[in-house]
């Protein structure tokens, strides 16, 4: 596995899961795996959980990690070629990576949506670039169509309260003030895939995912009747996709609240975080015993683990 960009780039994705089950029970059996290494974390965007779990699975197998946030740390990066760079930005991808790869031996990289040019982020440029002008590793840390990190973290975490019965998942649509992008919705969607479940989106009409991603998924407008007989619901916001980038809606319908949870099989609570309180959940959901949200949280360690475990045995 030269680079981990999406959850297709995982040579066997049921092997990588297991991975991360057993680097649970046994977070150092591996320490000393990758000592005298060097993991760059770079962060265009903010980031909790994926740095703070990034850099612990890497200290878990004996990285060192080095960290820079390209927002306010570093020059700003050009990524056209053959542009004259009389602006803002000073620095060009092409030395920036090359130069990267002398000091780690893997980079990960943060880069949002801009959410303002469909194409451009289809193309993720940001990501792109690394790949083809680092001589290292590159991992995605969430890009700007997809979270592959949280899409492992999220299979253990199903995995650990898998039922008797074949599951039903929900990935219902929630409401947010803001326009957040697609990534956690398609890495989560390409994630269940592997999964033996009966899986469904719900989403108001105008907000469907790519379907080039979810392709024959039901996709079910009507909140209330996906929920029906859910063992699983995920909650996640993204803005439209046809509408790219735009918000059509922000009452409060679609939140997800303990009387709607009552029309499912006693379903356990899913999300990626951070949440908004009461505008995406209701406290008494996000804090019924049923919500996984930190478990999910805690696996993102063991799935950063088994991908950069993966990555230094293919190198």
């Amino acid at each position: 596995m030269k680079n981990f960009i999406s959850l297709t780039d995982l040579p066997n994705f049921d092997a990588a899961l297991e991975l991360a089950k057993s680097l649970k029970e046994d977070p150092y059996a591996f320490e000393n795996h990758a000592k005298r290494k060097t993991l760059g974390l770079i962060f265009f965007n903010p980031s909790l959980r994926t740095r703070l779990s990034t850099q612990k699975a890497a200290q878990n197998l004996g990285f060192e990690t080095l960290v820079m946030n390209f927002s306010n740390e570093a020059w700003a990066l050009e990524f056209e070629d053959g542009t004259e760079m009389r602006g803002i930005r000073s620095e060009h991808v092409r030395e920036a990576a090359a130069v990267i790869s002398q000091y780690c031996d893997v980079v990960a990289i943060r880069a949002f949506a801009s959410l303002n040019n469909k194409e451009q982020d289809e193309a993720e440029i940001v990501l792109n670039s690394f790949a083809n002008y680092a001589s290292i590793p590159v991992i995605n840390m969430e890009s700007a169509t997809g979270h592959p990190l949280q899409a492992l973290a999220d299979a253990l975490t199903l995995a650990e309260h898998k039922t008797l019965h074949k599951p039903k998942v929900v990935l219902s649509w929630a409401p947010h003030p803001k326009a957040l992008p697609h990534a956690v919705g398609n890495s989560f969607v390409k994630m269940m895939e592997h999964q033996d479940a009966e899986f469904v989106i719900t989403n108001p009409e105008g907000y469907d995912l790519d379907p080039r991603i979810t392709k024959d998924i039901p996709v079910i407008h009507n909140q209330e009747e996906a929920l029906k007989n859910a063992d699983f619901v995920y909650a996640k916001n993204w803005c439209s996709y046809s509408n790219y980038g735009s918000i059509l809606r922000t009452d409060d319908e679609w939140m997800l609240t303990a009387d709607k949870m009552k029309l499912t099989n006693n379903a356990k609570f899913m999300h990626c975080l951070p949440v908004r309180r009461n505008i995406v959940v209701a406290d008494g959901v996000l804090d019924n015993s049923n919500s996984l949200v930190i478990e999910q949280a805690n696996n993102r360690t063991y799935a950063a683990q088994a991908v950069l475990k993966t990555i230094i045995d293919h190198v």
